[in-house]
């Protein structure tokens, strides 16, 4: 669900539990790391934007005064319909990069047009962390507002015990769980055709 976002250019940081270091195939020679441009990115940004934005160029790579933790600019801008977002996350299904942690949070990119950025936490020092163009390092959802609203969330009713759930809740409960279990052939992938039954018939349930 969603597009993977992948890292603009391949580099490497390290960490030494007080200062970060980069860098990039080409340029072997690790240099401190505060805020950096990706590569002759700034000339080409002044090149193009209008007088009053030149030198207003993303940073590329910015370490935070938070101990381990570096922002990296995905080097794209996003805009999203009215009334939804971006969720920023960890890519879905793909095995964990060893040696950081992906931030997890929601920009609203219907009214806020600007860079993606995202904070990663290097959680080991003095070993160099690689980023691959070609490997998804981020996941972008749209997210519709209402999802993560008040209104949302405190619309809910919780069943303590049960003996209060209802007969048409135990009819779906034996038909998830009873149901596959009692069958003599039990064919596979059940769930996901039936999914993909509702949704080309525009179910959407209750």
């Amino acid at each position: 669900m969603g597009y993977y976002l992948f890292p603009p250019m391949d580099f490497s940081l390290q960490w030494d539990g007080t200062r970060f270091f980069w860098r990039w195939p080409g340029h072997d020679e690790w240099l401190p790391l505060q805020t950096a441009q990706y590569p002759d990115y700034r000339p080409y940004f002044d090149s193009i934007a209008p007088d009053d934005i030149k030198e207003y160029s993303p940073p590329f790579l910015t370490a935070l005064r938070e101990p381990g933790i570096v922002q990296v600019w995905s080097g794209m801008v996003a805009r999203t319909r009215p009334g939804v977002s971006l969720l920023l996350r960890g890519p879905i299904n793909v095995p964990r990069v060893q040696h950081y942690e992906v931030f997890e949070g929601i920009i609203e990119t219907d009214h806020w047009f600007g860079p993606v950025f995202n904070n990663f936490r290097i959680t080991k020092t003095d070993t160099p962390v690689d980023f691959h163009r070609e490997e998804p390092f981020l996941q972008a959802i749209p997210l519709p507002r209402d999802v993560y609203s008040d209104a949302t969330f405190n619309d809910y009713q919780m069943v303590a015990d049960l003996k209060h759930l209802r007969e048409d809740e135990w009819r779906a409960y034996h038909h998830t769980v009873v149901r596959p279990n009692t069958q003599e052939v039990r064919p596979r992938g059940q769930y996901a055709v039936a999914t993909r039954r509702r949704a080309r018939s525009g179910d959407k349930g209750s």
